[in-house]
C-alpha cells in the first residue's frame, strides 16, 4: 500500500499527465506515467520520447514558489549531471482546495540547482542512502513557467 507521500506523487504525476501537452512536440494528452521507481524521470511522450521529471508537495498556497523542494536518489542524478544529461521539471504545488502546475526546462539547470543530503544514518533502514535537494531559489526570476 502506498504511503500518503506517495500518493502524493502519483497524484502530480496523474495531474500533470491529463492536463498538460508534452513540451516537445506540443501535442496533448500524450504524457504517460513511466513506472514507479523509475529512476530520474517520472513521465514520457508516447510519441516524441520526451522524458520529465514531476515532484509535487502540500503546500498552503501555490504561489509564491518554495525555496527549496525534496529530490530524489542522489547517486543516479549525479551521474546523469556528469553526463550533461538534465531532465525537464513539472512541479506541483498542492493545497487542501487548489493546485498549479510549474515547468522548469533544462535551459535553466545547473549543478547549483541541486544540494546534495548527508547520508543516511547506519540504523536507518536504507543506511547509507544519499539524496539531493531541488534550491530553486538559485534559479533566475521567470525561470519556472505556470501552466495550469
Amino acid at each position: 500500500m502506498a504511503t500518503p507521500k506517495q500518493q502524493l506523487g502519483a497524484l502530480g504525476e496523474q495531474l500533470v499527465a491529463k492536463i498538460c501537452a508534452c513540451p516537445k512536440c506540443k501535442k496533448p494528452k500524450t504524457l504517460k506515467r513511466l513506472p514507479t521507481n523509475f529512476k530520474c524521470a517520472d513521465l514520457i511522450c508516447d510519441f516524441c520520447g520526451f522524458l520529465a521529471q514531476v515532484k509535487t508537495m502540500s503546500t498552503a498556497a501555490v504561489s509564491p514558489l518554495p525555496k527549496q523542494i525534496l529530490g530524489a536518489a542522489w547517486g543516479p542524478q549525479k551521474a546523469r549531471m556528469d553526463a550533461a544529461i538534465y531532465f525537464p521539471l513539472f512541479l506541483v504545488l498542492k493545497t487542501p482546495s487548489d493546485y498549479a502546475v510549474y515547468y522548469l526546462p533544462t535551459d535553466f539547470q545547473s549543478p547549483a540547482l541541486f544540494s546534495v543530503r548527508k547520508p543516511l544514518s547506519q540504523t536507518a533502514r536504507r543506511k547509507g542512502w544519499q539524496g539531493f535537494m531541488y534550491v530553486l531559489e538559485s534559479l533566475p526570476e521567470g525561470a519556472f513557467v505556470r501552466l495550469a
